[in-house]
């Protein structure tokens, strides 16, 4: 096979690729925003490519990416790994697990870190067959990668870009407990939609941050939705008095770039840990060393007199932004995240850690939201 240069036009989804020594890494914020704020929190999870995809037209039977991945594990806790995955024609054909690659290993019950280096992983996918084809690799969404090199038996071009829908939210867009990465909801809606996609998704860090929505109203798109609330509960990072006027300012700002694209916002899936309980969330000690971390609520149930914020409040805080004091916007719609994953759902599909859905519960999300918004009536329906 030969080898292919990794050039920007090839690599969707990412805001740059940064030059490392062993390849390039993408990243899904610009260097601007990582130097200013060098949150290690934020800096390791915009650096998981999430939504991140590789993609060409070829008539290759056989393509290959080797890459060198970069992951946080904790000890004593089962987490799987990533991986890269297939589509032909937008169609999911295989998946390749990741091997190998960099782990830093946190000890939960001490905060410790150790550095444990291992190898390259080489994702082979041959049988394609011999016509001409739109070829996607998707980029492991919980695992940084850096792409070593990308061979292929023909030569490659890259394709036409279709509709960008551009989307910003917490680890549940992210794609926590997803098994691959295309079967995140974002991937999951994008492709019943019939639109590229641009993730925003940054676990623990959907914090109505002005960086965000400056890169947002900088970014080019067709379509933008924001899913917002669950990481301020979880943080305990705001109050009702606070939070309501940082998302007047961070749809302001997104409206400066994008004054009648269609936006869509999105409050937070059903959580039961936090529906009543403020934040801020916190490990169940009681989870460690059983193999499945799993998450609580640390606030007092009920305690919202003073703002502090539930999920309750914030989805009637968001209905009553979108729906009443920005009614004037005519391209700015309103989605209860109940609607999308709520009690009944929650009876057959318990969130695992009780945060974030399993693979299912991820289709069935994007499921709904390609219904709900790329559907006839839709706000994101093509006209």
């Amino acid at each position: 096979m030969r080898d292919i240069p990794i050039v920007p036009a090839l690599v969707r989804g990412a805001a740059e690729l940064e030059a490392t020594d062993r390849g390039v890494r993408p990243h899904r914020l610009p260097r601007a925003v990582r130097e200013r704020f060098p949150d290690p929190q934020l800096l390791m999870v915009e650096a998981q490519p999430s939504g991140v995809r590789v993609a060409f037209i070829t008539d290759s039977d056989a393509v290959e990416l080797v890459v060198h991945a970069t992951r946080v594990a904790y000890r004593g806790v089962d987490r799987p790994r990533g991986a890269v995955d297939l589509t032909v024609d937008g169609v999911p054909v295989a998946s390749s697990q990741l091997t190998g690659g960099d782990r830093i290993e946190t000890d939960l019950s001490t905060g410790v870190n150790e550095f444990i280096p291992g190898p390259a992983h080489v994702a082979t996918f041959d049988g394609l067959g011999s016509g001409e084809k739109t070829v996607e690799l998707w980029l492991p969404h919980n695992e940084s990668v850096e792409l070593v090199a990308l061979r292929s038996a023909a030569p490659v071009r890259p394709r036409a870009a279709g509709r960008l829908w551009l989307h910003h939210g917490s680890s549940i867009s992210h794609g926590s407990n997803a098994a691959t990465p295309t079967q995140i909801w974002p991937a999951v809606a994008s492709r019943l939609g019939g639109v590229e996609l641009q993730n925003l998704g940054f676990g623990g860090s959907a914090l109505v941050d002005p960086f965000t929505a400056r890169v947002m109203r900088d970014s080019p798109a067709d379509l933008i939705s924001v899913k917002l609330g669950i990481n301020v509960v979880n943080l305990d990072g705001m109050r009702l008095r606070t939070f309501v006027p940082a998302v007047h300012g961070f749809l302001d700002t997104i409206r400066d770039g994008h004054p009648t694209t269609p936006l869509l916002v999105v409050s937070p899936i059903l959580a039961p840990i936090h529906e009543d309980t403020p934040g801020p969330g916190a490990v169940d000690p009681a989870s460690l060393g059983g193999g499945q971390v799993a998450f609580t609520a640390t606030g007092t149930p009920g305690d919202t007199a003073l703002g502090r914020l539930t999920l309750r409040v914030i989805r009637e805080a968001l209905a009553r932004v979108v729906e009443d004091r920005r009614r004037d916007d005519p391209n700015l719609h309103y989605l209860d995240g109940t609607e999308l994953y709520g009690e009944a759902d929650a009876a057959v599909h318990p969130l695992p850690d009780r945060l974030h859905p399993d693979t299912v519960t991820h289709r069935l999300i994007g499921e709904r939201v390609a219904e709900h918004a790329f559907g006839p009536a839709g706000p994101f329906a093509a006209r």
